[in-house]
Parts: structure tokens; sequence; C-alpha cells
């Protein structure tokens, strides 16, 4: 035990007062005067030995008294069990992740409870101290020290942030590492990440707060069934939900708006830690940019019950025809649609090969030779950008068709008119483009020029299963000329959706429905008509990210950690070239905490690494004190100061 004003010690001094007066109790005796001596039997006799010890206990009481008042005057206390080294200045790292919302004891937000929590440890040093307040997002004012006053402001202040930090980028951010740093956080495992071995110079303070245990539902990921659409045809966005809870979810609301207008809803039931997919199907008709959210209500756990994405029917299609002749073909009328498809025709002759690269498909039709010089360009654009067509011409040189397609290619002899077979429902190729499964529909008919043995995975084939449309990666090779005396496959009306099949295979500068808020570059198709003026991401906030052009597209580099969730407009002066939506990193979602002791050996488990056990505010404010400034005694000492006195008057009232 320390006393923290020793000087009070030589009142103890006092302690001779009461001693003296008992010692010298000078009291005159008085004399008594009685007419009749008759009563002095009716008179209890008292022992001098009685007299004595009442007088004793008064003492001691009195002595006792003053002894403990004397050392609630000297502030007794027991010794701090830890000892901050440097108290001139002082981190703390305040973890304000969305994660933090997440309800502890007596129902109060964790983020709540970590502020009062940083708040006691600013008032536990003296006013001189400078402190670094340190969030997730890593603001300006983080970046020096302040005095206590502008930190408890700062505190005030601080609010759910949709930015995720690891374990490796706090440190690293705390730029002076011998400094003491208290470390409030739920410690997420799923956020937390891989760290190297911190110095064992450093003094890191772990203040864990531990979560109420609680079911959590969130969107793990949206897909549409069907990738291949192009305009607004009929679909079906799949929804794939998960509860990282250890409770059942039963009757949870899941709901799907478009534009802000509720288009579906349904009810559904998830295991503990497990998921579940949630169809819903999209109506054909849609056009330009459109809004979606899915959401539901999950109580307590909120701030992952929207999930945004976007379903963009905007962007048209590149599609670049080769060809020998002059005439219209029928690749030109399949594609004519300006509202979905840019096309353009070259003949061999007078094609300019740097236009392959704005192409998302391109068309080889009907050339019976494929020269070097055009096979290298078609090679290098298919490497990096989109899809390719081959159609053979009416007398094929196979040798040089192989330079665009490494298969045992041959041209057949015995030329037979045959209806092709039926094609296979199941195959996703196929996906949205029957609503009546017929198995009795009219099928072209086609001589195969040219063959490639046998394919099991043909998109159509012929009754004898030798392929008439083949897919191989992103390159498509036909069987036969689209010519009337090989087929009539072009007036069929499979014609049509395949061919808008495979130039949405070709989708080069196909968009995300979403991206996530840690997201550092998005690509966004773009046409000649963009004008050199910077592109802009307008939503809640306004952005001009650092861009460059290449190859028809935009590539974006995004500010890292300044973008929240929701919609964004990519708008060009006045015009709105794309719409993007954002969305707060599921590992957020994820509640599984590390406790303090994973911490701390993550880590490395060293001395200079200390763990906080208290679950309350309360018992954290205790803890703090007699970790960094001991346990004060001076109540006690008032107490008992106070009871000796009760004692006294006790012994004077009722010990006779």
């Amino acid at each position: 035990m320390s006393l923290l004003y020793p000087s009070f010690l030589w009142a103890l001094f006092a302690l001779a007062t009461p001693i003296v007066i008992h010692l010298f109790n000078f009291r005159k005796t008085i004399r008594v005067y009685f007419s009749n001596t008759r009563f002095l039997k009716q008179v209890k006799e008292e022992t001098t030995q009685k007299r004595k010890l009442k007088q004793y206990l008064v003492l001691a009481s009195r002595l006792l008294f003053l002894f403990f008042l004397v050392m609630a005057f000297a502030q007794p206390f027991l010794p701090a069990r830890e000892e901050i080294v440097n108290q001139q200045r002082v981190v703390i790292y305040l973890d304000n992740s969305f994660s933090m919302a997440t309800p502890i004891e007596e129902k109060t937000r964790a983020l709540d409870e970590a502020v009062r929590r940083a708040q006691n440890i600013v008032d536990l040093f003296p006013a001189s101290t400078r402190i670094q307040l340190i969030t997730n997002e890593f603001s300006p004012f983080s970046n020096s020290f302040k005095s206590r006053t502008e930190v408890t402001d700062l505190l005030a202040q601080v609010k759910l942030s949709a930015i995720s930090r690891s374990a490796a980028e706090i440190i690293n951010r705390i730029r002076e590492k011998q400094l003491p740093v208290f470390w409030l956080s739920d410690f997420q495992k799923s956020t937390f990440g891989e760290v190297n071995k911190i110095d064992a110079s450093a003094q890191i303070h772990l203040i864990p707060l531990v979560l109420e245990k609680f079911q959590n539902v969130f969107v793990d990921s949206i897909y549409l069934a069907n990738p291949f659409t192009i305009g607004g045809e009929k679909n079906t966005i799949k929804i794939r939900l998960q509860n990282a809870g250890n409770k059942k979810v039963e009757g949870l609301i899941v709901k799907l708006s478009i534009n802000s207008v509720q288009a579906a809803s349904t009810s559904i039931a998830i295991s503990p830690n497990g998921f579940t997919e949630v169809p819903f199907d999209i109506a054909a008709g849609l056009k330009g940019n459109n809004q979606a959210v899915v959401s539901f209500s999950d109580f307590p756990i909120s701030f992952d019950n929207e999930f945004y994405f976007t379903l963009n029917y905007t962007s048209k299609l590149n599609v670049l025809e080769i060809k020998t002749s002059s005439q219209s073909t029928y690749i030109e009328k399949c594609f004519g649609n300006k509202d979905l498809f840019t096309f353009s025709s070259f003949n061999t002759s007078n094609l300019n090969y740097s236009l392959l690269a704005n192409a998302d498909l391109i068309v080889v039709n009907g050339v019976d030779r494929i020269e070097d010089d055009l096979a290298t360009a078609i090679n290098s654009y298919q490497k990096d950008f989109g899809a390719m067509l081959l159609i053979p011409g009416l007398q094929p040189d196979v040798a040089s068709y192989k330079k665009l397609l490494p298969l045992p290619l041959e041209k057949n002899s015995a030329l037979e008119i045959a209806s092709l077979d039926m094609p296979d429902f199941l195959n996703p190729f196929f996906a949205n483009v029957f609503e009546d499964k017929n198995s009795s529909m009219a099928m072209p008919q086609a001589k195969g020029l040219i063959g490639w043995g046998d394919d099991r995975s043909a998109i159509l084939k012929f009754k004898n299963n030798r392929p008439f449309l083949s897919q191989f990666g992103k390159t498509f090779i036909l069987a036969s000329p689209l010519d009337k005396s090989f087929t009539d496959f072009f007036s069929n009306a499979l014609f049509v959706p395949v061919m808008y099949r495979i130039a949405a295979s070709g989708k080069k500068a196909e968009q995300p429905l979403y991206y996530s808020l840690t997201s550092s570059t998005i690509i966004i198709p773009s046409d000649s008509a963009i004008s050199e003026a910077s592109v802009r991401l307008v939503g809640n906030q306004e952005f001009i990210p650092s861009q460059r052009k290449i190859n028809g597209r935009i590539l974006l580099d995004l500010p890292k950690y300044a973008l929240s969730a929701g919609f964004y407009k990519v708008t060009n002066k006045k015009d709105t070239i794309g719409l993007i939506a954002f969305d707060a990193d599921k590992k957020e979602s994820i509640l599984l905490q590390m406790s303090g002791d994973e911490v701390k050996a993550a880590l490395g488990g060293k001395a200079n690494i200390s763990i906080f056990e208290a679950n309350s505010g309360e018992t954290f404010g205790t803890e703090l004190k007699e970790r960094y400034l001991g346990k004060p005694l001076w109540k006690y000492a008032i107490l008992l100061a106070l009871a000796f006195l009760l004692v006294e008057v006790l012994l004077i009232r009722f010990l006779k």
C-alpha cells in the first residue's frame, strides 16, 4: 500500500489528545447529601473494573476514528499493476465499422460503449497528455496528436463507417511504434486478416467488446440466371442469402424493388450458418438503367438489410463483319437493330485492323481463304477481347481456317441435305429462348460443307450427331455457308436468337451487377460520342475519379474508402452514360469474433500485449484505474472513521 499525500501523517500526533484527556481527567468529586440512607440499598453497585473497561473502549474508538480520518486525507492506495512508460503521448484506435452497430450488454450498441471506454481512457491521463485518435476512415484529424478537449469533441462525432480495416492496416497506420496503443474493437475473424509479428517495444492494450449472439441474414451474392440476355429480355435474378447466426431464421420476408417499385416478395427460412437461394423473375421490357434493391427486415442487426444492384440495358454490342462481297448479307440484316447493335461491315481488301479491338463480335462471313495478316489480327483480338463467328465460304480453304481454329477441320466431299436435330433445351445457351419447348418445332436444313469431328457439346447438330454449330471458348464455327444452296438456317426462327446469343457471349465490357466498396477499379463501356470531359460519379457524393480510356472502355480508379453504399450515375457533361451500385463488404456481416487471447497470439503473444477482461462499462473503468492508477482506499478509511465514531456514541449511550 502507498500514500498519495503522506505529509498528512503528521496529523497522527492528534491521537495524543484523547489519551491525555483520558489520563488526566480532573473532574471534581460531587458530594451528595442524603437525608436518609435507607435508599442507598436500591443503588446498583458498579465495580471499578467495569468502569475502566468502558473508558478503554471509548478511548480506542476515539483513537481509531482519528487514525482513519487522518488516513483518509493521506489517501492510501494499492499500487498499479502496470505502468505506462510514456504518458505524454497516447494512441487510441477506435473500430467504427458497421459490425459495431451490434448490441452488447443491455441493448447498447458496441460503438457507443467503445466511445464511452475511449473517453475513460482520455480522462485517465493528465491534461498535458497529447492523444492521437484513429478511426477506420483514417481521417486527416488522426494524423496529429491532440489535447484531451479536442479528442473529447472528436469522440462525440464518431459514427458508423462502411470501411473495414485489417490488423495489418491498423498497425501500419500507427507511425510511432513505441507509444502506448489502446485498441478498441470487436475483433472480427473475417476482417482481422494476417499480420506480421509486432515489435516487442510496442505497448498494445487490447480492449475487446463482446457482441451479443444474434442471427444475421445478409446477401452473399446476386447473379442472373442467363447472363447472355440482350436488351430487356425476360430473365431470372437469383439471390443467395446467408444466415451467419446460430439460430434458425423463419418467415423472413425478402423483397425485390426495381426503380423504387416493389417487383416481387417471398418468405424464406434459413438454417443456422446456412444458405438459401431466392429466385425472382424479371419481366421483359426493362430499358435503360434500372436501380434494383433487395431488402428484408432482420432486427437488430440492420446495417446489411439492403443490397443494391443494377440492371442496365443501355450498352450496344459492337458487331463487325468481314466478308469478300459488296452485297448485303444475312448477318447485316440480323444485326440491323440499331437500339441493340452497332454494326459495321468491311471487305477483306479494305479492313482497318485497328477497328477489331472495339468489336464485341467479329463475324468472318464467306471468306474462302484466311490470309496470314488477317489471322494474326483476329488471333490477337480474341486473346484480349470478344467473340468470333467463322462462317465458311463456298470454296473454303480448310488449311487457312486452321490458323483461327486449331481443330481437325476437313472439307466434306459428299454433300447431302439433312435436317438439324432439336436443340438441347437444358443447354444454358438457349436459356429463356423458348417459351414453349415443343419437340415438333420446324428445324432448318443444311449441307455440312466442313466438319471437325464429333462434338457432343455442339450447340446445334445434324440428326446423325455431326455438329452444325459449335462453340470453343468464345469462338463459334458454322458447318455451312449462309447461302440458299447450302442451308435455310438464315430464314428459320432459330437464326436470330442464336446470333444474338453469340453476340452476347462476346460482351467484353460487361458490367457487374454491383461493386464492393473495397473495389479499386471499375470499367465503363464508352463510345466515340463521349467527350474528352472528365467522367463523374454522382450519387450520395460526387467524385471525379482518376480515369483513362482504353479500347472503347473507361477505366475509373476509385477513391478508396471514400464511397458509401448506394447508386451512382456515371455522367459525362450532362449525359448519363452508366449506372453502378456499391455495397458494403460482406465480410463485415460475419460477426464471429476472436477472443482476446487469440488476438494476442496473432500479434505475437509477447508480454508487451495486454488484454482487458472487463465486460461492462463500469467494470472497465474500475479495471482501468486499478491497472494504471492503482486502487484508492480513502473511501474505505472514511467509512471506518465514521464506523468508529458511531461505536463511540453507542458505547457512551448504551454501555452502563
